[in-house]
C-alpha cells in the first residue's frame, strides 16, 4: 500500500487543501478539483495509475472470424478503441417488417418479408448492409449498461460487445465533434449513399454504410441513413443511439423505441 499511499498524499498535495481525514478510507480514491470531488473510484476496479497520456500500439487494423456462422469480419483501431468496421450478419432468425416488438427480439434483413434464412441471407442487401436488430434483440438479454466499456457481449461474436452511449460519446470527441464525427465515419462516394453525401471523408476507416431501418411496420430510407445502437436506455420504452445522414457530416445522438429496427 505504500505506493497507493503516496499516489494519494500527492493528489491531497496539489489540491492545496486543509482535510479532515477522519473520515479516510482505503478503498476509494477521490479527485478533487476546487475543493469538490470531480471522480471516484473503488481501488479494487484500478490496476495502475499513471501521470502520462498513453499512445495506443499495435495493428490499426485486421480481421477475425465469428465462429456462430463463419462469417469474417474487418476491425479498425480509432484512437483508444477498437471498432468492427462492418455491420453485424449474424441471424438466428428473421421476421418481415409487419412483426415487431419492444420486449421479444427480432431480426430483419432490409426488404425481406418473411422467415427463410437462407433467403434472406441470399439477398444483396444482406450481403452489402447485413441485419437489422431491434434492441432486445441487440442487447440478448442484458440490462441497460452505461460504462464505459458497456461489458454488454450482447448479440456480438465472442470477445465483442455493444457500446454504450459514454462509448459513442469518446468516439466522437476522438474525431472532434458531433458536427464532423460523421462525415469521418461514412464511407466515401455515391455508391451507398445517396447524393450528395455530405462531408464523407472516411478517414477513421470506419466505413459507415446507410442500411436503413425497420420503423412503424415498413424498411424505410435505405441510402439515406446508417443507426447504430448503444447499451444505454434513455427511460424504460427507449434506448439511445447514433444517427448518420447522407446530406450531413453529424454524427448524431437521439433515442428510439426499443421495437425500432437498425
Amino acid at each position: 500500500m505504500k505506493k497507493l499511499n503516496f499516489i494519494i498524499s500527492f493528489l491531497l498535495a496539489t489540491v492545496g487543501l486543509s482535510l479532515n481525514t477522519a473520515l479516510a478510507q482505503n478503498d476509494t480514491i477521490y479527485i478533487m478539483k476546487n475543493g469538490n470531488v470531480i471522480w471516484e473510484c473503488k481501488v479494487a476496479d484500478i490496476d495502475s495509475i499513471i501521470f502520462y497520456k498513453p499512445i495506443p500500439t499495435g495493428d490499426l487494423t485486421g480481421t477475425f472470424i465469428d465462429l456462430r456462422d463463419s462469417t469474417e469480419y474487418t476491425w479498425i483501431r480509432i484512437g483508444y478503441q477498437v471498432w468492427m468496421a462492418e455491420n453485424l450478419k449474424y441471424l438466428p432468425s428473421v421476421v418481415g417488417p409487419g412483426t415487431w416488438s419492444n420486449t421479444e427480439p427480432y431480426y430483419y434483413v432490409y426488404g425481406y418479408d418473411s422467415t427463410d434464412v437462407l433467403a434472406a441471407k441470399a439477398t444483396e442487401n444482406y450481403t452489402t448492409y447485413g441485419v437489422l436488430y431491434n434492441w432486445t434483440a441487440a442487447m440478448n438479454g442484458a440490462s441497460s449498461s452505461s460504462a464505459n466499456p458497456s461489458a454488454v457481449q450482447g448479440i456480438c461474436p465472442d470477445g465483442w460487445h455493444l457500446p454504450s452511449d459514454a462509448e459513442w460519446i469518446q468516439l466522437t470527441d476522438y474525431l472532434g465533434g458531433w458536427e464532423v464525427a460523421g462525415g469521418k465515419l461514412k464511407e466515401v462516394g455515391t455508391e451507398h449513399w445517396n447524393d450528395p453525401n455530405a462531408g464523407a471523408t472516411n478517414e477513421s476507416g470506419f466505413t459507415a454504410l446507410p442500411g436503413g431501418s425497420r420503423y412503424f411496420g415498413s424498411f424505410e430510407k435505405i441510402g439515406n441513413y446508417g443507426l447504430w445502437w448503444s447499451t444505454t436506455e434513455y427511460n424504460d420504452t427507449h434506448a439511445w443511439f447514433r444517427h448518420i445522414i447522407y446530406i450531413s457530416s453529424h454524427l448524431n445522438p437521439n433515442s428510439a423505441k426499443l421495437g425500432g429496427c437498425f
